[in-house]
């Protein structure tokens, strides 16, 4: 009595969860992959990097038109560039370590960190480097350019495709 034997019933839920977990898969042929990657375009850290920069402006010329005052659009031009320089460094380490998938991942986690720190070193050198710092102009140009990230991700072609077809 003090052996103790499967449960039928606990087994077959655990092959039914196993054959859930694992859909039929089939792989594709070459021209499928390449039907896939031709419908499925990769998103240009580049690309992201540059409306980055163009957003920042954009934000640097409105607060200058809004307060008159150089040192707003400097601010806002500044907390931008804390969030496009680190991005730009990122974009450029990550497009130099294509290569082993493992390799890769650990690059990107560096990167980040990298990319974070520079953040937060902009960001405390702010008051030394802008003369008439506006903290609130340069919180501003800094989401804006970190939105851009999201707006990116949105206007993928890939993303609008999926949207469509729901």
């Amino acid at each position: 009595m003090s052996e103790t034997t499967p449960q039928p019933a606990k087994q077959a839920f655990a092959d039914e969860t196993d054959e859930a977990l694992e859909p039929d898969f089939k792989p594709l042929t070459a021209e499928q992959a390449r039907q896939w990657r031709e419908s499925n375009p990769l998103l240009s850290l580049w690309r992201i990097v540059g409306w980055q920069v163009v957003a920042g402006a954009l934000v640097a010329a409105l607060a200058w038109m809004l307060s008159g005052r150089s040192e707003v659009a400097w601010s806002a031009g500044y907390g931008a560039l804390a969030v496009v320089v680190p991005a730009a460094l990122m974009a450029r380490g990550l497009s130099r370590q294509a290569g082993v998938a493992g390799a890769a991942l650990a690059g990107f986690f560096v990167w980040e960190l990298v990319k974070v720190v520079l953040t937060v070193a902009m960001l405390l050198a702010a008051p030394k480097l802008v003369p008439g710092l506006s903290w609130l102009a340069l919180l501003a140009g800094f989401v804006v350019a970190m939105k851009v990230y999201w707006v990116a991700m949105w206007l993928h072609p890939a993303r609008r495709k999926s949207i469509v077809k729901i």
